[in-house]
């Protein structure tokens, strides 16, 4: 049963859907989905085009906004919305510590997850537009992973789609989980060197955290090992607009004088631990690197192995040689299903994805190369999580395709920039930029 209710200037409607499991067995094992429709007050008893909108992630749930904000504002001046939790996400069946022992075991865990990647998300999509539109295609807009589904859509489906919008999200076509963090690490070391030239006191303070971290055991109130990787990890902030500051904001005191010597404040550890902690997104972490697998080699906990390809990101070393610690960026790494509590439970369940070697292709270039449907994308110039040259190479390869190549904003433009990004891109879409 759908409910609508009200907030400033639009209207909301709770929408449920059921697909299948396996798109592969449509007769087999279902799951529910959950989308939230948005219209403008003003229009909601109009018929309008759709745009669905695709969350970034992987495993998070669609943005819940509060009445017309961000680039909501700009969509809701000519579309109705769906914003939609993709599977295992929000209240889309999520898939958790809690939830997914009611699979079996690690094993019986893993081959349900591997169900959980971009063709599936498409698949279920379609699935939704049949009963939303009619049958009509819709506008999809897909930030960062929520691009990567949008060019398997373009792979997978493109009738369903009479426009695609990517921001920060056109993935490599053919690169394996070792290529995208071979060209990361060195992206997130320039992120780095630029927080400390903004911050250069942070230099002497992240290495005094480092420092007692790696001669204290910390484990945080929420149960979180507090490890100096886990520190260093801290760093993913700074692909964001405001990320910077705020990394610098969480430095500007951690440590507090007890009757026990110098600690790591309570106020810190609690921003620390809430910052860390994967208790609302357990999917980021046990499917991120899956959504790079397209042949038979594993992903193999690629972000770890290619760590140490970069040996300055050593917080030890660094620490011992009085050079500055270099903070982590978008990487998964088995360590985080020993120290964090909420994914401890499954960390067997993460290996046997990590070893699996049964992916299959989630993009056709030959399809793409073919490309009838207007596509727009904007390319931000330094992104940390998705590198700009892999994209370029992409945005070659789909006929077509529109860039806007900006470095006017990070990762998160579509946040910060709001409905002048989307602006933009409708623009390019329909060639009036």
């Amino acid at each position: 049963m759908s409910l609508s209710y009200r907030q400033p200037g639009v209207v909301l409607t709770d929408r449920f859907f059921t697909v299948p499991l396996d798109h592969g067995e449509p007769e087999g094992e279902t799951i529910d989905l959950y989308a939230r429709e948005a219209v403008a007050s003003d229009r909601a008893g109009q018929d309008l085009p759709w745009l669905l909108f695709l969350q970034g992630g992987p495993g998070f749930g669609a943005d819940r906004f509060v009445g017309r904000h961000a680039w909501l504002d700009r969509a809701l001046r000519e579309f109705r919305v769906l914003l939609l939790d993709q599977r295992g996400t929000g209240r889309s069946t999520p898939a958790t510590r809690q939830t997914l022992p009611l699979r079996g075991g690690p094993a019986e865990q893993a081959d349900h997850l591997a169900l959980f990647r971009a063709d599936s998300i498409v698949r279920d999509c379609e699935a939704v537009r049949r009963e939303v539109t009619g049958g009509a295609p819709w506008t999809v807009l897909g930030q960062s992973f929520g691009g990567f589904c949008t060019v398997a859509y373009l792979s997978m489906a493109p009738e369903g789609l009479s426009t695609a919008l990517i921001t920060g999200g056109l993935p490599a076509l053919d690169a394996h989980a070792d290529d995208v963090y071979r060209a990361a690490y060195p992206r997130i070391e320039r992120k780095v060197a630029a927080h400390y030239a903004r911050y250069p006191q942070d230099v002497d303070c992240a290495r005094r955290v480092a420092d007692h971290l790696l001669t204290h055991d910390v484990v945080l109130p929420n149960g979180y090992r507090f490890t100096v990787e886990a520190f260093q990890s801290l760093g993913i902030m700074l692909g964001a607009g405001d990320g910077s500051h705020r990394l610098h904001h969480l430095l500007e005191a951690p440590f507090v004088r007890t009757s026990a010597g110098t600690e790591l404040s309570d106020a810190f550890q609690e921003q620390a631990q809430n910052l860390l902690s994967f208790a609302g997104h357990p999917l980021y972490a046990l499917v991120h690197e899956s959504i790079y697998g397209q042949d038979a080699r594993p992903t193999d906990w690629s972000a770890e192995r290619v760590r140490a390809e970069f040996p300055q990101f050593d917080a030890a070393k660094a620490v011992a040689g009085d050079a500055p610690v270099l903070f982590t960026g978008e990487t998964i790494h088995p360590w985080m299903f020993e120290t964090d509590p909420a994914l401890r439970p499954l960390r067997e369940t993460a290996g046997l994805l990590a070893a699996r070697t049964d992916w299959q292709p989630l993009y056709d270039p030959a399809r793409l190369a073919a490309n009838e449907v207007p596509v727009a994308a904007a390319v931000y110039h330094d992104d940390m999580y998705v590198d700009p040259g892999h994209s370029l190479r992409t945005a070659r390869a789909v006929r077509g395709l529109r860039t806007w190549v900006t470095d006017e904003f990070e990762h998160d433009g579509l946040r910060a920039g709001g409905p002048r990004v989307l602006d933009r891109l409708l623009a390019l879409a329909r060639g009036e930029a």
